[in-house]
């Protein structure tokens, strides 16, 4: 059996850490979709990599960053098929992308929020296997369509939550479930301004902070929860004003405030859920915490600070997370990322492919180990409701 081919929908900051004509100023310069799938197919774990996006211009300039960056750096082969031509702008190319994948392929979607659904959707329709970024959906209709179209076309279709494979958060999401009922959760997570102008193309205009970064907590929260207890309602909160200065239509912050049902008792527990894209630059591209209260016990995380910390002269002072994605080469020079859970996440999904295409197992296998369409669900619907709540006055959605 052939190794799965890997189609990206979407050429932005997470897939080529290249942006709006240069490097990334954030933490993602060489990216991080394209240089995991590099070294996966150095290793031997997948074939062919098509990217597509709109403007094939671009690609030009994409393949000299990798070149740089990836092939320069670590002696990565960095060549991939692109879609549109390099002279073209098309916004339907990765239908003709997706005409280069044979059944069982994978097909990764990092575009805008608004587009993962007709996406997955189609590349679920030709049974192929789709691994989509969070939020995986805006509404748990199509949550729900999507879970009809893995079941139907027995392909796997799963949400990219590399939450889920930090050793931190994995390690403390098996402690939480062994000290009791929930109680409280509350959970922050922030980027600079900065990022408004990455996100320039789609920030307030079809998707928002809650959809983009709250995601992140959710899911780890719902997935902790699992078994255990259910949300019954939503209220959302938003502040603007520097956002909307700088020419986006959008909230600074949003704030879910969820109540949540312990199953076997009954008892409420609460949870909230901050995000916010306003922040000033500083030490992380990203802060990250939460702290979980339970009957038995608690549980602190501040992702952002480990203890470790680097100053340069160039750089200023930074506290780097190499868990999430290490991009210092080892001592040979090559790649050594491949434990840091932002390669984790995809990796695994990939295995997984590659296990289903060969015949060795079944999408159904996989529900334990992966956040699939049919366990995420949870996440899609306090993601919706919260929106439903900020455009409806605040009503608190049951």
């Amino acid at each position: 059996m052939s190794l799965p081919k890997v189609l990206v929908l979407g050429t932005g900051e997470y897939v080529t850490g290249f942006v709006n004509g240069a490097e990334s100023t954030s933490d993602k310069g060489p990216g991080v979709i394209g240089l995991t799938l590099f070294d996966l197919r150095d290793r031997g774990l997948i074939g062919d990599i098509l990217l597509s996006g709109t403007n094939g211009e671009k690609f030009p300039d994409v393949r000299s960053h990798f070149d740089r960056l990836i092939t320069q750096r670590y002696g990565l082969d960095s060549s991939f098929r692109s879609f549109p031509a390099d002279d073209q702008h098309d916004s339907k190319s990765w239908l003709s992308a997706l005409d280069e994948l044979d059944s069982g392929d994978a097909v990764l979607v990092f575009t805008p929020d608004d587009l993962h659904f007709k996406m997955a959707r189609e590349a679920a329709s030709r049974r192929l296997n789709v691994l989509v970024a969070k939020p995986i959906v805006k509404t748990t209709g199509e949550h729900d369509q999507l879970i009809e179209a893995s079941r139907s076309n027995e392909v796997l279709i799963a949400m990219e939550v590399h939450k889920r494979w930090d050793p931190i958060y994995s390690d403390a999401r098996e402690k939480i479930r062994e000290i009791g009922e929930a109680s409280y959760f509350n959970s922050y997570m922030s980027q600079p301004k900065s990022q408004l102008e990455s996100f320039r193309a789609w920030a307030g205009v079809s998707s928002d902070i809650s959809y983009y970064l709250n995601a992140h907590h959710i899911d780890f929260h719902a997935w902790t929860l699992e078994g255990r207890a259910r949300p019954i309602s939503v209220m959302a909160s938003a502040s603007e004003g520097v956002a909307r200065s700088l020419g986006f239509p959008t909230e600074d912050s949003i704030t879910l405030l969820v109540d949540w049902e312990n199953l076997e008792s009954g008892n409420r527990a609460t949870a909230v859920y901050t995000s916010a894209w306003i922040a000033a630059k500083g030490e992380v591209h990203s802060q990250q915490r939460f702290f979980a209260l339970h009957h038995d016990g608690e549980v602190r995380i501040d992702q952002a600070h480990r203890g470790y910390e680097f100053t340069s002269d160039e750089g200023g002072y930074a506290s780097p997370n190499p868990l999430f994605m290490r991009y210092t080469p080892d001592a040979r020079g090559k790649f050594a990322g491949q434990s840091s859970y932002g390669y984790a996440s995809v990796a695994a999904f990939l295995e997984a492919v590659a296990s289903i295409k060969a015949g060795q197992s079944a999408p159904e296998d996989w529900q334990s180990s992966l956040a699939t369409i049919e366990k995420t669900r949870v996440t899609t619907a306090i993601l919706e409701a919260g929106r439903r709540s900020l455009d409806e006055g605040q009503r608190i959605i049951l």
